[in-house]
């Protein structure tokens, strides 16, 4: 299986892509970011671009891939909607649009998040645009297209949080997430588990196209 995988350098990004260097059925990666992922592999190609949302330059390395993982996502904290959607709905739709048009048979997954609002109408602003996206993804024709909605996400295996704020909160609460787990087995995911379903979905499918953490948790097992 030939991977496209957008924002590796992220928490659930660096997650993702290790999982697809351990997974001997993962052929080869190609990281699309706005920064580098410090990553070495023989699997491992990158390509840095500071717009992302134009692909032209490179559309010909973008063909000929089995399964796109969009991990790219920002925090909506202090910003306003329309800015919140440009980074977050107009890249995406414009990235996954891309790659539908060049790879027809591709498995597109995206990170969403618990809570997302699929009716867009909601009102909390985050959870409508993520709802937006998602719509306008599962519209595209993709082979497949799946909606991951992780709620608390726990890096393993040295990944940190890249937003400083959610750094804070995870050394604040990090102590708790094994009781947290304990009564709320299905509110918490890991990094691990994340990757490791996202490669099994592009391989399976799943029975629905929204996942939030019990179905990643079952299929990242």
């Amino acid at each position: 299986m030939k991977v496209l995988l957008f924002g590796a350098s992220g928490m659930v990004g660096r997650g993702v892509l290790r999982e697809c260097l351990l997974d001997p059925g993962v052929e080869s990666v190609l990281s699309v970011g706005r920064s580098a992922t410090g990553q070495r592999s023989e699997k491992l190609e990158e390509v840095v671009l500071s717009d992302l949302a134009n692909l032209t330059p490179i559309e010909d390395r973008l063909r000929g891939h089995d399964a796109c993982f969009f991990c790219l996502g920002v925090s909506s904290a202090g910003m306003s909607e329309a800015d919140y959607r440009r980074t977050t709905f107009d890249l995406t739709v414009a990235v996954a649009q891309t790659l539908s048009r060049l790879n027809p048979a591709l498995t597109f997954a995206y990170i969403s998040g618990a809570g997302t609002d699929s009716s867009e109408h909601g009102r909390t602003m985050w959870a409508r645009v993520k709802g937006q996206t998602e719509n306008a993804l599962l519209r595209l024709p993709f082979q497949g297209a799946y909606m991951f909605r992780p709620g608390i996400t726990q890096p393993l295996h040295g990944i940190k949080y890249k937003t400083r704020g959610y750094r804070i909160g995870y050394v604040v609460m990090g102590p708790s997430l094994p009781l947290v787990k304990a009564l709320f087995p299905n509110a918490i995911t890991t990094t691990e588990r994340v990757g490791r379903a996202m490669i099994r979905v592009a391989r399976e499918g799943a029975p629905t196209p929204l996942l939030g953490t019990r179905e990643i948790n079952r299929l990242g097992t």
